[in-house]
């Protein structure tokens, strides 16, 4: 890439158009004293030098192969096939922007077209979009459907504290401005609590399958009492569940959201992630984000195109169902790959993996004196364990001390739940990394050092 420099020419005919005569007159309306601010930076450096600063900064991160990862909370370390890496990479798929033309996207509009029927196998639904920034905003946008749903006659969202709360708070930020109330989620509720709040001013309910807590929740009956008091039902998934258990559709869900980055997306401390977003051929035309769909050319040959929605939609705030504009394109097409590659089989493979893995760590870590895992319902790959003393201690000693990351500290988000851990155990978790857990946990109150647990 070259940077070629306006010439003073350049700039002169710019300002004319403008109608100023000098750049410093452009800056006017700034009051001075802000102009200029004294930055306080260093020197500059020569490339050499930043090379080495920033080769420093670098080595600083420590990578995570160096550790036993038991932390999930919504961002999980599955198993990426190195296939997945070298199609991304590809520069047909890496520099390719919004496909807005088709003649130039096929490449781009057939890959989401294939993340979308595949996300709709996987969920049992009838149609997704091309996904959202991440699971979070994917349930804004579920929120987002619903109120167009109901065209602003039905006002309330009935959310389950087992929910993840990162979510909740999504969402409450995305409608702070419209009239749309969230209710439920403030103190205990249980699904049965949860469907005695439904009312004729009801327009969703969000539950999250598995929970937050790594539960199967009971939802049999649900979608049948949400439906007969006039709502509509989104479960916030696990794509990983999906493997093993009944899809949502089955369930009855009318919408289904969720993170995709377990679908062969790293953790990267946090981003980028991929929200997907699935539903009902019903609501499909209030789909908030993009649709691909397949059509025929003038040659009649198989070809793929943006559909059911004009490009304004997506210009014109006012016409907008959802003012996102760039979608992850490059995520959903990490999760196609993946996919694709695990098929049906492979993909329930990771989630029988996930279940007897962290089967077995909960029954070890029940065996130990002053912890106990909570069994009251079945489970997936996350279950919690009450600690005899504050998690924040204890995973300071695995970190320190074993080279383990710990579990989620429940108490973050849940005061009544002090010294509870969510741990996570997923297919990359060998046995011996559960059993040096099982060890560090039970000496809990005798750190000592210990070879890292790999």
């Amino acid at each position: 890439m070259t940077y070629i420099p306006h010439t003073d020419a350049d700039r002169e005919a710019m300002l004319k158009v403008i109608g100023v005569d000098s750049l410093a007159e452009l800056f006017d309306a700034v009051p001075a004293e802000h102009r200029f601010p004294a930055l306080g930076l260093p020197e500059g450096m020569s490339e050499m030098e930043v090379a080495w600063e920033l080769g420093g900064l670098a080595n600083s991160n420590v990578a995570a192969h160096h550790f036993a990862i038991f932390l999930g909370a919504g961002a999980y370390n599955h198993f990426i096939p190195s296939v997945v890496n070298h199609v991304l990479l590809r520069g047909e798929f890496y520099t390719a922007y919004t496909p807005y033309q088709p003649e130039l996207s096929q490449g781009t509009l057939q890959a989401i077209y294939e993340y979308q029927s595949m996300m709709c196998a996987l969920t049992g639904m009838e149609a997704a979009n091309a996904s959202h920034y991440d699971g979070a905003t994917s349930l804004a946008e579920a929120v987002t459907v619903a109120r167009v749903h109901y065209r602003g006659k039905r006002t309330k969202v009935i959310l389950s504290p087992s929910v993840n709360p990162e979510y909740r708070a999504v969402a409450r930020t995305y409608h702070q401005g419209s009239d749309m109330k969230f209710v439920g989620d403030k103190g205990n509720a249980t699904i049965p609590d949860l469907i005695d709040m439904l009312d004729e001013d009801t327009a969703l309910l969000v539950v999250s399958y598995p929970n937050f807590f790594g539960q199967i929740d009971e939802l049999g009956g649900l979608a049948q009492a949400v439906h007969e008091a006039g709502a509509l039902l989104c479960m916030v998934v696990d794509p990983i569940a999906l493997g093993l258990f009944k899809t949502p559709g089955e369930l009855g869900a009318d919408i289904v959201v969720g993170e995709g980055q377990p679908l062969g997306i790293p953790l990267s401390f946090g981003g980028p992630y991929l929200g997907f977003f699935a539903t009902n051929q019903t609501l499909v035309r209030k789909i908030a984000g993009r649709i691909v769909g397949e059509t025929i050319d003038k040659n009649g040959r198989r070809a793929f195109v943006m559909t059911l929605r004009p490009r304004e939609q997506d210009i014109r705030r006012e016409k907008a169902t959802s003012n996102i504009c760039t979608n992850q394109g490059l995520m959903a097409l990490a999760a196609c790959v993946y996919m694709s590659v695990m098929g049906k089989t492979g993909l329930r493979k990771v989630a029988e993996l996930c279940y007897h893995k962290a089967h077995y760590a909960a029954e070890q870590i029940n065996k130990l004196d002053g912890f106990s895992v909570d069994t009251s319902k079945p489970f997936f790959k996350e279950f919690v364990v009450t600690c005899p003393k504050p998690v924040a201690e204890l995973n300071d000693v695995l970190l320190d001390h074993w080279g383990i990351i710990g579990g989620y500290d429940l108490s973050q988000h849940y005061p009544d739940r002090a010294n509870q851990m969510l741990l996570a155990v997923t297919e990359m978790n060998t046995k011996d990394e559960i059993d040096t857990l099982a060890e560090a946990l039970s000496q809990h109150d005798t750190p000592h050092h210990h070879d890292h647990a790999h």
